[in-house]
């Protein structure tokens, strides 16, 4: 899952890295989508309905953002749902994938 607001995921804009886009095969779930005005992670319901809309099934998941930070807000908000499986945090998030110019890069609102 990529943390990071759905325009990054797409590819539309990069205000910090110096390629826009994200890991082919990743859904977009941002992060801010996850707290209520309050800043509180929104009810567990909430939370469960929003994985499975994103296509989020039981089991391990992996998030990343832009460095590793709203990755690890999203790894706890699987958790704050009861999501039964392990999250991943890719601690070099885009910033590391895109070191590599190897590495795939893909663009629009699909995986």
């Amino acid at each position: 899952m990529d943390a990071r607001p759905a325009p990054r995921f797409r590819g539309e804009t990069e205000p910090i890295d110096h390629t826009a886009g994200h890991i082919p095969g990743a859904v977009s779930l941002p992060t801010l989508n996850t707290v209520a005005d309050d800043g509180q992670f929104l009810d567990r319901e909430t939370l469960r309905e929003m994985f499975s809309a994103a296509g989020i099934a039981q089991g391990p998941v992996s998030t990343y953002c832009g460095s590793g930070v709203q990755a690890a807000h999203l790894a706890l908000a699987l958790e704050a749902s009861g999501h039964d499986g392990e999250a991943a945090v890719y601690i070099g998030s885009w910033s590391d994938w895109i070191s590599d110019p190897a590495r795939p890069i893909a663009s629009g609102a699909e995986g």
